[in-house]
């Protein structure tokens, strides 16, 4: 009965929505898409905490991978969240259109697509047994880069970013993008600001 009336609440948000912005319902899918994302990495993530406790202590290399991946999905889900949310809300209760609506839009689309992402990789990594970490000299290797990475970058609220991501960022620039070491989102060159989470460019 919870679900079935919470659907009904989503359904009466949307036919507000499309109302208010002048849009058909079928160009708001993307807010759909947004909130079954949501409702998957919850479920995702519930698991995530359980495979974490019962790995062993002494694999210090595999527990700091995992928990720098699983930051990465937490972090990118809080994100979309937030956005699905609260930014919305604006949109639903304004007396007419918004020229903002657009560019909320590719704000949402891009935050689903980054999250989802971030969890396709969580998932990939738990079903392989965290193999990327192996057990020899990389292992430790690996573990005290993702220390370090953890340590710097506590001061933005992330857990284990820095040097994993900024490395994994410069792998994928090119010459007409430049990739965010916050969400990943590829941002064209011209851009000082990611156009997903505003983190400044370096």
């Amino acid at each position: 009965m919870g679900s079935y009336n919470s659907s009904l609440i989503f359904c009466c948000q949307i036919e507000k929505l499309s109302d208010k912005q002048c849009q058909p319902e079928s160009q708001l899918k993307f807010i759909t898409e947004a909130w079954l994302q949501i409702v998957e990495c919850r479920r995702v993530l519930k698991w995530t905490y359980a495979y974490g406790y019962y790995l062993p202590e002494h694999e210090h290399a595999k527990k700091q991978f995992f928990e720098y991946l699983q930051g990465e999905a937490e972090s990118g889900l809080e994100r979309l969240h937030q956005c699905a949310e609260k930014e919305l809300h604006p949109f639903i209760n304004a007396d007419g259109p918004s020229r903002e609506f657009n560019d909320f839009r590719t704000k949402l689309a891009g935050l689903t697509s980054v999250t989802k992402n971030y969890f396709e990789n969580l998932v990939r990594a738990l079903e392989n047994g965290l193999s990327d970490v192996d057990s020899n000299g990389a292992a430790s290797r690996k573990a005290t880069s993702s220390k370090n990475a953890a340590r710097s970058s506590k001061g933005r609220g992330g857990r284990g970013k820095g040097t994993l991501r900024s490395s994994m960022s410069s792998r994928m620039s090119d010459d007409n993008h430049w990739f965010c070491e916050q969400c990943t989102y590829a941002n064209v060159e011209s851009a000082t600001a990611c156009q997903i989470c505003n983190y400044q460019r370096q």
